[in-house]
């Protein structure tokens, strides 16, 4: 369906937040937009004052009269919702295009600049620091993230810029469906081997990747990645590392809580960066967010500019407590180069700290594979408590608990296996120098009920 010929949206499950984001991309287009979840909740209710049309009731005859046109209505559903709900059943069997949101993602990047960010590990936080540069510069952007900007309580920025910046999901193959302007490769250290089956077949993900950016666009690719990349004639590559690559870093300076440095160019060094959310990974993350906002036009005084006021991701590195006295954070790190990452970060930061780290596994699948490697880099810290695997989608597997990890840690790491359920008893009971709680799971949750203990204690 080509966009002129889109009159009405209509979303079967709306109420999620990346679900909601588009729903509001569509609003602001001035289209009829209307959809069913569930249940009602605080972000149904601004929708329906934005002026979608929601019903929480499974019916048909509730669907719009607009969205009732084959020609002109673009159906977009959530894959939570069963196959055999009424409403996707009759959409599917009146012949309505039907798509999901990587696709409708997909469809933006043929219809506006695309600039997309993928990779292992770093995705959300590049993504979301260059829309942060380029909304605050002349150029303007969209964006779709995955994670909830501080800069703006949310993780979608909505203009009239031909450019929109989308976090580029390889579970499932789901950035299969982009078509990149540009695109930065972050990391490719294996990952999702439940999809994926082999390392192999996660690079070769990848470089399929490759071959969806445009003619005229580029490639901006982390140095040290195995994957090999294959591009169209026509788009340029760059590569990017801390200090050293066709973009880099140099001049870094980690002091009394701030990190400075220059961020070296082809098209032009720009002296004085100074990072708004001072951690050592986001050096690296800030060159790569940098370089794709410069390509496209942004001045060296909004570069500076858009990183000095980056204030963050949720759950990215997220200091709940920094005093003296005092630091306990969290971070979304789930996948051992991440940990590594966020271990070493935290160690450069704090030196001569003792460090604990709380950590709940994410996945039977990929505690079973990588085990050994989350037990090397939660060994950089001092203190590592393990809480029980995070099941999400997957059943349990025989043999696979976290005791596999707690088995291989150093020796000389301090260390202890506890239930979730005993988190926040054995915070009251302690002192710590500085906390961090690490993974994806629902240990999170519980992180402002940890942040109240811990002032209480100090």
């Amino acid at each position: 369906m080509k966009n002129q010929d889109i009159k009405a949206v209509y979303f079967v499950g709306a109420g999620g937040i990346g679900m909601s984001a588009i729903a509001r991309y569509f609003l602001m287009r001035g289209l009829v937009v209307a959809g069913y979840d569930k249940t009602p909740s605080t972000l149904t209710h601004q929708l329906e004052e934005e002026g979608m049309l929601i019903h929480y009731e499974e019916a048909v005859e509730k669907i719009p009269e607009a969205c009732r046109q084959p020609q002109s209505c673009l159906v977009i559903y959530t894959p939570a919702i069963p196959a055999d709900h009424q409403e996707l059943v009759y959409f599917r069997e009146n012949g309505f295009e039907i798509q999901k949101r990587a696709q409708v993602l997909g469809t933006l990047t043929r219809q506006m600049k695309g600039l997309c960010v993928a990779g292992t590990h770093g995705k959300t936080t590049t993504s979301t620091m260059c829309a942060h540069i380029l909304h605050q510069s002349h150029l303007d952007c969209n964006a779709f993230l995955g994670g909830i900007s501080k800069n703006y309580g949310t993780n979608y920025i909505l203009s009239d810029s031909d450019f929109v910046v989308i976090e580029a999901d390889e579970f499932d193959r789901s950035f299969h469906w982009l078509q990149p302007w540009m695109t930065v490769i972050t990391s490719t250290d294996p990952d999702h081997l439940d999809i994926y089956g082999t390392k192999e077949a996660y690079l070769e993900s990848f470089r399929h990747y490759t071959t969806l950016i445009q003619p005229g666009g580029a490639l901006i690719i982390h140095r040290d990645l195995e994957m090999k990349a294959d591009l169209q004639d026509g788009v340029r590559r760059y590569d990017y590392a801390l200090t050293e690559g066709d973009f880099h870093a140099e001049n870094i300076v980690i002091e009394n809580g701030t990190i400075t440095f220059d961020f070296v160019s082809p098209i032009e060094t720009v002296r004085g960066i100074e990072l708004g959310q001072p951690v050592p990974i986001n050096i690296e993350n800030g060159i790569a967010a940098m370089a794709m906002a410069q390509l496209n036009g942004c001045t060296a005084d909004e570069l500076r500019q858009g990183m000095k006021t980056y204030g963050g991701v949720d759950r990215r590195f997220d200091f709940k407590i920094n005093t003296p006295e005092l630091v306990f954070l969290s971070d979304y790190a789930h996948h051992p180069k991440e940990i590594y990452q966020s271990a070493r970060s935290i160690r450069e930061l704090y030196r001569g700290r003792h460090i604990t780290a709380i950590f709940q596994p994410h996945l039977y699948t990929r505690t079973r594979d990588f085990y050994k490697d989350f037990a090397e880099a939660l060994s950089q810290l001092d203190e590592v408590i393990l809480t029980e695997i995070y099941p999400a989608r997957e059943e349990p597997i025989p043999g696979v608990t976290s005791q596999l990890i707690y088995d291989n840690l150093a020796p000389g790491v301090e260390k202890q296996l506890i239930r979730k359920a005993d988190v926040l008893q054995l915070v009251e009971s302690r002192r710590f120098d500085v906390l961090i709680v690490l993974g994806a799971g629902d240990l999170d949750n519980m992180v402002p009920e940890m942040a109240k203990l811990l002032n209480k204690n100090k």
